[in-house]
């Protein structure tokens, strides 16, 4: 067996032979699956490997999963809880009539269980082929949609164990790969939580419709609905209410919207989920913001160059204000939390206003809004004024109070922090004068005005050059002398199909140099003011963006998305 395993590897192009054979060896004294054992380890290249043992035991290779949209045969030949138990996809049938044949996807041949079980439990005559791990389990998820095996045995009767939606928060709230055999509710809502992380999703939505329950994860910023067994409209009530207990909330209570929190360990981290409910005609809405226990730096930010070095010079001041604007689901926060990162020293005493606390950062003394007791961001910051502190971050500023207090922090020394929401930079002072805060009083607190956005990273494995005429430099005003090679997406199995993964920020600064702060405090007209910024060194973000495309990092399109032609001023 164990040169049967090595040949494969040896003809795929495996550099680390010793390896593969100490893997196999270790399998086989834990009696393991010498197939998984050699994917987790990744001293194969799962691609290249299973094709070359699926030539060696004649068995047809699927280089790509075919989609069908009739899939109810495919189901019905082959159950959710034998195909996924086993991770056996069915593919196709073959023949008519008597000769007709289901036609079965695996990528351990060796698993002799999986074939016991399909040739005790299927009621079709089948046969055998092979793909990769990636694509099946992919396929399954497809096919059948998240935990369908968990519910199929729910709507059996056999495990709808009331009890258990109420384990202790200790138990309950780890979301671990190897739970119990005996399926329930709570690994239904778990299974449906590992997924979304596993997918690097940001929310979950589980959204209740006439017919059915939808649930859509948000991944790089576009939601997505993923496949669901159907009929799980039978289980809306028992699922809603297995994620309240889990945030703590009052389960009897339908008619009005709730807040609450989960914390969730998976596979070793820490995972802070935020949960909002909110009632609707066709019942309740749930709503999972998913956020990691990140560290944070400058050098994520990825910022270019020329703006790292100005946010750099601005987090050295002793005083001042520093805003960041744009809209819900912009990277604020993460922006924030990077300057309180690169100012958090011994000999600085950090103290933040938020609502909520979404990251906890060694070191620094965090205080959540609770408006229902009067702790509004007014109240909190006028008691932490008298605390000592030498930097200040404020969640948001929404009002005049708020506003005129952290002003007057800055303007007794203190260096502060916050966020507006406005489209551009240069909107953050008509913002704040819009609120009645006098136009000296801005440009002697603030220092500089930050805006950004988030688009979409190019996914690396499957990107294509993108060749631009000069036209194309000319409609898009991309500098004429910004080198680089523009990419286009195209979708592949790293990316679900989609052309991109993960997400970065591009930026604008407005820096209040002497001569814009003379502009400001006379209220001169705004295109005044844009043409000062410019003659400062400012950049605007949709051509901070052209940065990003001509580094292959980005689409010219998702630059577009974000930005305004006009964003920032014309050059």
């Amino acid at each position: 067996m164990t040169q049967l395993l090595l040949e494969p590897a040896r003809r795929s192009g495996c550099e680390n032979l010793p390896a593969v054979s100490e893997v196999l060896k270790e399998a086989a004294q834990r009696q393991r699956s010498p197939i998984d054992d050699l994917l987790d380890a990744a001293v194969v290249d799962e691609e290249k490997y299973l094709h070359e043992l699926a030539t060696d035991l004649d068995l047809p290779w699927l280089a790509s999963i075919p989609s069908d949209e009739n899939t109810l045969p495919l189901r019905e030949a082959c159950g959710p809880r034998i195909a996924l138990k086993h991770r056996l996809l069915p593919v196709a049938f073959e023949g008519e009539g008597d000769e007709r044949k289901l036609i079965l996807a695996t990528f351990d041949p060796f698993n002799l269980v999986a074939h016991q079980a399909a040739a005790q439990e299927l009621s079709i005559p089948f046969e055998w082929c092979m793909a990769s791990r990636k694509r099946i389990h992919e396929a399954l998820r497809r096919l059948y949609g998240v935990g369908a095996d968990t519910f199929e045995q729910i709507l059996d009767g056999r495990d709808l164990d009331y009890d258990q939606l109420s384990d202790s928060e200790d138990e309950a709230n780890v979301i671990d790969a190897d739970e119990d055999e005996e399926a329930s509710v709570v690994k239904f809502v778990n299974q449906i939580i590992r997924e979304a992380l596993d997918q690097r999703a940001t929310d979950i939505h589980v959204e209740p419709l006439a017919n059915n329950l939808r649930i859509r994860y948000r991944i790089d910023g576009r939601l997505l609905e993923i496949a669901v067994p159907e009929n799980i409209k039978a289980l809306q009530s028992s699922v809603i209410a297995r994620l309240k207990i889990m945030a703590r909330l009052d389960i009897a209570e339908r008619r009005v919207p709730q807040d609450g929190r989960i914390n969730l360990q998976f596979e070793g981290q820490t995972i802070d989920v935020r949960v909002a409910t909110v009632p609707t005609v066709e019942g309740e809405s749930v709503s999972l913001r998913l956020l990691n226990q990140e560290k944070f730096n400058l050098e994520k930010l990825g910022m270019e160059p020329f703006v790292r070095k100005i946010i750099e010079n601005l987090l050295h001041l002793p005083n001042g204000i520093i805003l960041i604007t744009g809209p819900t689901g912009s990277g604020k926060s993460t922006s924030l939390y990077s300057f309180l990162s690169e100012v958090n020293r011994p000999d600085q005493r950090i103290v933040t206003v938020e609502d909520p606390v979404e990251n906890k950062l060694p070191g620094v003394m965090q205080i959540a809004v609770k408006s229902e007791i009067g702790l509004t961001f007014a109240t909190a910051l006028r008691s932490i004024l008298r605390a000592d502190p030498n930097v200040v971050m404020i969640g948001e500023i929404r009002d005049l109070e708020t506003a005129e207090i952290a002003i007057r922090a800055s303007l007794t020394g203190h260096l502060v922090f916050s966020t507006l929401h406005t489209n551009d930079a240069m909107g953050g002072i008509s913002r704040l004068v819009d609120m009645g805060v006098e136009p000296f009083l801005v440009s002697a607190a603030v220092r500089a005005f930050l805006a950004q956005r988030l688009v979409r990273r190019l996914c690396p494995h499957c990107k294509v050059p993108r060749e631009l005429s000069p036209q194309d430099y000319i409609d898009l005003e991309i500098p004429p002398n910004l080198e680089g090679q523009a990419y286009n997406p195209v979708g592949c199995d790293r990316c679900r199909e989609t052309g991109f993964s993960g997400r970065l920020a591009i930026y604008e600064v407005v820096v209040l140099s002497q001569a814009m702060q003379e502009l400001v405090a006379h209220s001169r007209p705004l295109a005044e003011m844009k043409a000062q910024a410019h003659k400062d060194g400012y950049v605007k973000m949709r051509t901070y963006g052209w940065h990003k495309v001509m580094q292959g990092l980005t689409t010219i399109e998702e630059v577009i998305s974000v930005t305004s032609s006009d964003m920032g001023g014309a050059e």
